[in-house]
Protein backbone atom coordinates (compact mmCIF):
# COMPACT_ATOMS: atom_id res chain seq x y z
CA UNK A 1 0.00 0.00 0.00
CA UNK A 2 1.15 3.31 -0.56
CA UNK A 3 1.63 6.45 1.83
CA UNK A 4 -0.14 8.83 -0.62
CA UNK A 5 -1.74 11.18 1.25
CA UNK A 6 0.72 11.43 4.15
CA UNK A 7 3.38 12.99 2.70
CA UNK A 8 6.86 12.87 5.25
CA UNK A 9 5.43 10.92 7.58
CA UNK A 10 5.73 7.32 6.08
CA UNK A 11 6.85 6.06 9.18
CA UNK A 12 3.95 6.83 11.35
CA UNK A 13 1.46 5.25 8.57
CA UNK A 14 3.41 2.22 8.02
CA UNK A 15 3.75 1.70 11.68
CA UNK A 16 -0.49 2.27 11.55
CA UNK A 17 -0.99 -0.41 8.72
CA UNK A 18 1.29 -2.88 10.59
CA UNK A 19 -0.60 -2.45 13.58
CA UNK A 20 -4.00 -2.56 12.61
CA UNK A 21 -3.67 -5.59 10.28
CA UNK A 22 -2.02 -7.25 13.40
CA UNK A 23 -4.82 -6.68 15.31
CA UNK A 24 -7.66 -7.59 12.83
CA UNK A 25 -5.46 -11.13 12.32
CA UNK A 26 -5.52 -11.58 16.14
CA UNK A 27 -9.23 -10.64 16.55
CA UNK A 28 -10.05 -13.32 13.66
CA UNK A 29 -7.42 -16.09 15.10
CA UNK A 30 -9.04 -15.60 18.84
CA UNK A 31 -12.47 -16.28 17.59
CA UNK A 32 -13.10 -19.31 18.46
CA UNK A 33 -11.88 -19.17 21.80
CA UNK A 34 -14.44 -16.15 22.48
CA UNK A 35 -12.05 -13.78 23.65
CA UNK A 36 -11.53 -9.97 22.05
CA UNK A 37 -8.31 -8.75 21.20
CA UNK A 38 -6.46 -7.88 24.91
CA UNK A 39 -7.99 -10.23 26.98
CA UNK A 40 -5.85 -13.12 25.89
CA UNK A 41 -2.61 -11.30 27.05
CA UNK A 42 -4.23 -10.83 30.55
CA UNK A 43 -5.34 -14.55 30.76
CA UNK A 44 -1.78 -15.33 29.44
CA UNK A 45 -0.46 -13.39 32.33
CA UNK A 46 -2.54 -14.97 34.36
CA UNK A 47 -1.65 -18.73 33.58
CA UNK A 48 2.14 -17.90 33.69
CA UNK A 49 2.53 -15.62 36.81
CA UNK A 50 -0.28 -16.02 38.84
CA UNK A 51 -3.15 -13.91 40.80
CA UNK A 52 -1.92 -10.76 40.60
CA UNK A 53 -3.28 -7.10 41.59
CA UNK A 54 -5.20 -5.49 39.10
CA UNK A 55 -2.52 -2.57 39.13
CA UNK A 56 0.21 -5.10 38.37
CA UNK A 57 -2.03 -6.62 35.00
CA UNK A 58 -2.70 -3.59 33.98
CA UNK A 59 1.26 -2.64 33.59
CA UNK A 60 1.87 -6.11 32.43
CA UNK A 61 0.05 -6.09 29.49
CA UNK A 62 0.57 -1.98 28.82
CA UNK A 63 -3.34 -1.36 29.16
CA UNK A 64 -4.90 1.30 31.15
CA UNK A 65 -6.80 0.67 34.88
CA UNK A 66 -10.25 1.90 32.69
CA UNK A 67 -9.90 -0.51 29.68
CA UNK A 68 -8.80 -3.33 31.84
CA UNK A 69 -10.88 -3.33 34.48
CA UNK A 70 -14.00 -3.66 31.84
CA UNK A 71 -12.23 -6.15 30.48
CA UNK A 72 -11.59 -8.06 33.45
CA UNK A 73 -15.35 -7.35 34.73
CA UNK A 74 -16.49 -9.18 31.11
CA UNK A 75 -14.01 -12.38 31.41
CA UNK A 76 -15.27 -12.21 35.32
CA UNK A 77 -19.28 -12.21 33.71
CA UNK A 78 -17.94 -15.44 31.66
CA UNK A 79 -16.56 -17.37 34.27
CA UNK A 80 -12.63 -16.86 33.00
CA UNK A 81 -11.56 -14.80 36.00
CA UNK A 82 -12.38 -14.03 39.68
CA UNK A 83 -11.42 -10.74 41.85
CA UNK A 84 -11.17 -10.81 45.15
CA UNK A 85 -10.05 -7.90 47.88
CA UNK A 86 -6.50 -8.02 48.47
CA UNK A 87 -5.81 -9.64 51.74
CA UNK A 88 -3.01 -6.92 52.70
CA UNK A 89 -4.38 -4.26 51.05
CA UNK A 90 -8.06 -3.13 51.10
CA UNK A 91 -8.03 -0.69 48.11
CA UNK A 92 -6.39 -3.30 45.76
CA UNK A 93 -8.34 -5.94 43.81
CA UNK A 94 -6.40 -9.29 43.07
CA UNK A 95 -7.31 -11.25 39.88
CA UNK A 96 -6.67 -14.91 39.13
CA UNK A 97 -7.74 -17.35 36.56
CA UNK A 98 -10.38 -19.57 37.14
CA UNK A 99 -10.06 -23.45 36.34
CA UNK A 100 -12.77 -22.38 33.37
CA UNK A 101 -10.33 -20.43 31.82
CA UNK A 102 -7.85 -23.45 31.53
CA UNK A 103 -9.97 -24.42 28.62
CA UNK A 104 -9.24 -22.08 26.35
CA UNK A 105 -5.54 -22.02 26.77
CA UNK A 106 -4.63 -24.44 24.26
CA UNK A 107 -7.02 -22.75 21.68
CA UNK A 108 -5.12 -18.89 23.11
CA UNK A 109 -1.40 -20.44 22.64
CA UNK A 110 -2.51 -21.72 19.54
CA UNK A 111 -3.94 -18.54 18.20
CA UNK A 112 -0.56 -16.68 19.15
CA UNK A 113 1.68 -19.56 18.00
CA UNK A 114 -0.21 -19.07 14.51
CA UNK A 115 0.02 -14.98 14.75
CA UNK A 116 3.51 -15.22 15.15
CA UNK A 117 4.32 -18.01 12.08
CA UNK A 118 1.89 -15.57 10.37
CA UNK A 119 3.66 -12.58 11.35
CA UNK A 120 7.04 -13.77 10.64
CA UNK A 121 6.39 -15.17 7.60
CA UNK A 122 9.47 -16.42 5.38
CA UNK A 123 11.53 -13.48 6.87
CA UNK A 124 15.57 -15.38 7.83
CA UNK A 125 16.22 -15.47 11.65
CA UNK A 126 18.63 -12.30 10.88
CA UNK A 127 15.44 -10.43 9.28
CA UNK A 128 13.36 -10.98 12.38
CA UNK A 129 16.41 -10.07 14.76
CA UNK A 130 16.65 -6.56 13.14
CA UNK A 131 13.06 -5.73 12.59
CA UNK A 132 12.82 -7.04 16.63
CA UNK A 133 15.66 -4.01 17.38
CA UNK A 134 14.48 -1.45 15.28
CA UNK A 135 10.84 -1.99 16.52
CA UNK A 136 12.66 -1.85 19.67
CA UNK A 137 14.28 1.40 18.74
CA UNK A 138 10.68 2.74 18.11
CA UNK A 139 9.02 1.72 20.97
CA UNK A 140 12.06 3.78 22.96
CA UNK A 141 11.57 6.81 21.18
CA UNK A 142 7.93 6.64 22.06
CA UNK A 143 8.04 5.86 25.30
CA UNK A 144 10.70 8.68 26.19
CA UNK A 145 7.87 11.04 24.80
CA UNK A 146 5.94 13.41 27.17
CA UNK A 147 2.66 13.21 27.37
CA UNK A 148 0.15 15.91 28.34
Amino acid sequence: MSDQGFGARPMSHAVFRVARLHKALAGALLRDSGLHPGQELALMTLWSQGPQRLVDLVEAVDSDAPSMTRSVARMERAGLVQRRPSPTDRRAVIVEATPASLELRAKVEGAWAELERLTVGSLSAEQQAEILENLGLLEANLSAVDRP
